[in-house]
């Protein structure tokens, strides 16, 4: 199939057509990621994002359907309750910006028009970028606490999800001062502009650090992808993370291959480290899958004493993302 947006903005618009034929309990769809930008395709691949909202509460909360080995859709499901308060809507981190930049495809009923206008409305407003900002240091902060009280003395998988999902909430609270937060595939390629655009560009490789990207090269990274690709092969029927559905593999590995040929091929870190550390924390204890793990976390100093270090680490550059959300929140006057 030829991917260009056209072709898949009809695909969005067709699926859509069919899902309200079929589905009577549909009040609105819209469409929202990364096809609404420039930058859609990564290494050849792209998914496309719909979000339905149901009357009632769906079946299911998010749905993977593959449509080729490059592209797949990425349906998120919801129900209408969770979109009365508008105001919450505007201050939530990640609802608040797809809302804002979504394009409607179905709603009869202007459902998501009126709230996509009172999304939209103040949205801007220093206070609400403010709000989803802090939103994300404090999320990052939480879980440092959580270390900080108990730090494992034998980390695994578990506890380096919950160290990547804070490293992603404090990249994303810089992020979300000039825009919306970053998608996956794209966080370390973005993040330096959203750095830059608050002054603070020595955020970047603070948090290429935080990865463990100074103590390895691009060919030791690229070395990882098959072991990465076997984890992923080996989870178990009936799992259920959507974001690692084989549908989305592809999606995941040309784009790995296309950071590492690029400009910028530590950029490959975090989406390779969030999917690989969550393809082993679900699948039964494999010594061959985990151990592959293991040897790259200890490349990057992720492992062992080294990962009381990186939460050391962390709780500094937690210091300095505050530091700059204080900064900035002094600079427009609140």
């Amino acid at each position: 199939m030829r991917i260009n947006r056209d072709t898949l903005l009809r695909i969005a618009q067709d699926t859509v057509k069919q899902r309200v034929r079929k589905d009577r309990s549909l009040l609105s769809a819209y469409l929202c990621g990364s096809l609404l930008g420039d930058g859609y395709l990564l290494g050849g691949t792209a998914d496309i994002d719909l979000v339905f909202v149901h009357f009632d509460a769906p079946p299911e909360g998010r749905e993977i359907v593959g449509l080729t080995q490059e592209v797949h859709l990425d349906i998120a499901h919801y129900a209408q309750k969770e979109f009365r308060n508008t105001r919450k809507l505007r201050a939530h981190p990640w609802m608040g910006p797809t809302i804002f930049a979504c394009q409607v495809l179905h709603d009869p009923q202007h459902f998501m028009d009126f709230t996509q206008a009172s999304v939209r409305g103040q949205f801007n407003r220093p206070e609400y970028i403010l709000e989803r900002a802090r939103t994300q240091a404090e999320h990052a902060r939480q879980i440092w606490m959580a270390f900080y009280r108990e730090m494992p003395t034998q980390p695994g998988p578990q506890e380096l999800e919950l160290y990547l999902r804070a490293v992603g909430h404090a990249a994303n609270a810089i992020a979300s001062l000039s825009g919306p937060p970053i998608a996956e595939r794209r966080l370390l390629l973005e993040f330096p502009r959203r750095a830059e655009a608050v002054d603070r560009p020595g955020l970047q490789p603070g948090l290429l650090g935080l990865l463990g990207a100074p103590r390895v090269d691009h060919a030791a990274v690229r070395a990882w992808l098959a072991d990465w690709q076997a984890s992923l092969d080996k989870l178990p029927q009936g799992y259920s993370l959507a974001r690692l559905h084989p549908a989305r593999s592809a999606y995941y590995r040309l784009a790995f291959e296309a950071l590492l040929d690029g400009v910028e091929p530590m950029a490959v870190l975090w989406p390779l480290l969030r999917t690989w550390t969550d393809a082993v924390r679900l699948q039964p204890v494999d010594e061959d899958a985990r151990q592959a793990w293991n040897q790259a976390l200890q490349a990057l100093n992720l492992a062992g004493a080294g990962f009381a270090e990186r939460v050391e680490a962390l709780d500094a550059y937690l210091d300095l993302v505050e530091d700059t959300l204080e900064g900035w929140a002094e600079q427009a006057g609140i």
